[in-house]
């Protein structure tokens, strides 16, 4: 079946909404996506969307970039970084506007929090330019889009899994998807193609990603011939639920939570003396992983305590000096905490039955997000080589692509920032592209190459079940390329990658039909993911440095004069190939971090 439309958007998550609201006001659109909206991954997102609106306290866009610059270990491009940080006001504004609703400060404002490295740049204390909802900010943000994108009449293919980009003459020109429903599959023309699928947690063992975060839009790029930049980049949140994952919103930090470990000591003091509880992300996982591994963890097990009991928090408050806005002492009570953190309370007594108003949390790092991604420029038009040149037509944002203002690390809240603000430019782009071009042919049969590849699925020889193959990568990947890596480890992972790769090839889905075959689907996003983990372990064996969330041990020092570029990866037929561009410095020269 042919579908044609001016913009089609892969994705309907808060990048694909923001795209296709903004999409829609000047071209005919339709999004895809395997998921109903309102349950895509960004609805996981809890603690905040970050912009110096100046609620609270003092703030500016440009200690808000600088924070970010410093927060990517200077990978980060610092002209998209500026962009993005000076746009964050407006884009929030803009949510508040459409229905979003934050929580307020007594005098009506919108309220904020302090999130890991965001600074006062002044005093280099905590400032809070988190702006929530509760802990249920992404939630909201879903909602508040699929709302608007309603109203606006945007055209929704729910529970279409797209299989594979459509090129011509080196250009975008649409995409072809299977229909969970019926098995169907369908083209869809276009004139302009936005990926916004989200990342590729579930290539660890222990993740804060959804089973659908399987990096499907990053590989159907990959396979189309676009490289991806910046992989071997990908973060551990400090604290997911001990064994599930189940993320701990940075959020509770926010509010004055702190990390102990077996002896009851506040560790990150040690760490980061400064910044303490509030580094960024990276530092913390680093140094919770010293911790455990040096005997420190709770029992001598892989886990530490987060602890927001009142008591402690209003302790540890009034050691740290720290005040209210109008510069009374902080100090919480257990409803206050109740209403601001009700997920995550209700998470820990749901899944752990811990209540964190009365116990500690168990913790460990997880899996949660990927710095690299489908390379764009700052205006979200995907970039096709080290040269700048573009991929006429395609167009990415949120998590799959790589624009690059995360770097080596990113802050917390900056990836709903990222996805309001690049899904807004996507959107506006691909429609001015649309206005001006025409609908360029399609390639002959579009649909073999997919079909092809259904078939397959369906008639392997089922020598290997996809559930194992699943199993052992993420084993793989969590024991060597984790939160510290070496040459060796690495050098294991891709051996034992490789395997993995020839015995896919038996991998037989168990049911053959055709309505919701989900087997299908899910056989189809293991490929995706062995995918994702080969390139980012290649990327990460080249890369002989440590830098943000990439912590080598047997190279534990950044190397500016070497490293300060950003990696290219293409999957070719001899394996993955890797090619470099620089970063883009505009004024914040590379120093070395302190918190």
């Amino acid at each position: 079946m042919l579908h044609e439309y001016d913009v089609v958007i892969v994705g309907a998550g808060g990048a694909g909404l923001m795209a296709a609201l903004h999409a829609s006001r000047g071209a005919r659109t339709a999004v895809l996506s395997k998921l109903y909206p309102v349950r895509s991954h960004t609805g996981a997102a809890q603690g905040g969307v970050c912009a110096a609106l100046g609620s609270e306290e003092d703030d500016s866009p440009d200690w808000h970039a600088f924070d970010t610059v410093k927060g990517s270990d200077y990978l980060g491009d610092q002209d998209a970084i500026e962009f993005m940080c000076h746009e964050a006001v407006a884009a929030v504004y803009e949510l508040e506007h459409m229905g979003l609703p934050f929580n307020r400060t007594p005098g009506g404002k919108i309220a904020q929090r302090p999130f890991g490295g965001h600074t006062n740049n002044l005093t280099g204390r905590p400032v809070r330019r988190a702006c929530y909802a509760a802990d249920r900010t992404g939630h909201m943000i879903l909602q508040t889009l699929y709302q608007q994108c309603i109203r606006n009449q945007v055209t929704f293919f729910d529970e279409f899994q797209v299989l594979d980009l459509l090129m011509q003459n080196g250009a975008a020109c649409g995409v072809v998807a299977v229909q969970l429903s019926s098995g169907e599959v369908h083209t869809f023309r276009a004139k302009a193609v936005i990926f916004a699928t989200g990342g590729y947690g579930r290539v660890w063992e222990i993740t804060s990603n959804a089973y659908s975060y399987t990096g499907d839009g990053m590989v159907v790029a990959l396979r189309a011939g676009v490289p991806l930049e910046d992989m071997e980049f990908f973060q551990f949140h400090p604290t997911g639920i001990y064994k599930m994952g189940i993320l701990i919103t940075e959020g509770v930090r926010g509010e004055g939570g702190v990390l102990v470990n077996d002896g009851g000591e506040r560790f990150m003091e040690r760490y980061a003396p400064r910044a303490k509880d509030l580094a960024s992300r990276d530092v913390i996982s680093r140094s919770m992983y010293l911790e455990m591994r040096d005997g420190r963890g709770i029992g001598g097990k892989r886990f530490l305590y987060l602890d927001v009991r009142p008591e402690t928090v209003n302790h540890y408050a009034a050691l740290d000096g720290r005040t209210r806005p109008d510069g009374t002492p902080y100090r919480v009570t257990t409803p206050e905490l109740l209403a601001k953190l009700p997920d995550i309370i209700g998470f820990c007594r749901t899944y752990l039955g811990v209540d964190p108003m009365t116990q500690p949390m168990p913790v460990q790092p997880t899996a949660h997000y990927a710095m690299g991604g489908i390379p764009t420029d700052k205006l979200s038009r995907v970039v096709a080589d080290a040269g700048g040149g573009r991929v006429p037509g395609l167009f990415a944002a949120g998590e799959c692509a790589c624009v690059s203002v995360h770097g080596a690390n990113r802050l917390g809240t900056n990836s709903l920032l990222d996805l309001i603000v690049f899904g807004k430019m996507a959107g506006q782009q691909a429609a001015e592209f649309a206005g001006r071009e025409t609908f360029l042919p399609l390639p002959k049969d579009p649909q073999a190459a997919t079909e092809q590849r259904l078939t397959m699925l369906r008639q392997a020889d089922g020598v290997e079940r996809a559930a194992d193959l699943r199993r052992e990568m993420q084993e793989t990947m969590f024991e060597h390329v984790g939160v510290f890596r070496t040459a060796e480890g690495m050098q294991a992972a891709l051996t034992k990658l490789a395997e993995l790769q020839q015995r896919y090839r038996h991998v037989r889905a168990g049911d053959t039909g055709q309505v919701f075959n989900t087997d299908v689907l899910e056989a189809w996003e293991l490929g995706c993911l062995l995918e994702c983990a080969e390139v980012t372990a290649s990327a990460a064996l080249a890369r002989t440095e440590s830098r943000g969330a990439h912590a080598r041990e047997d190279f534990p020092r950044r190397d500016d004069a070497n490293w300060l570029r950003h990696s290219l990866a293409r999957q070719t037929p001899d394996g993955v190939t890797l090619d470099y561009k620089p970063v883009v410095i505009t004024k914040y020269q590379p120093k070395e971090r302190t918190y």
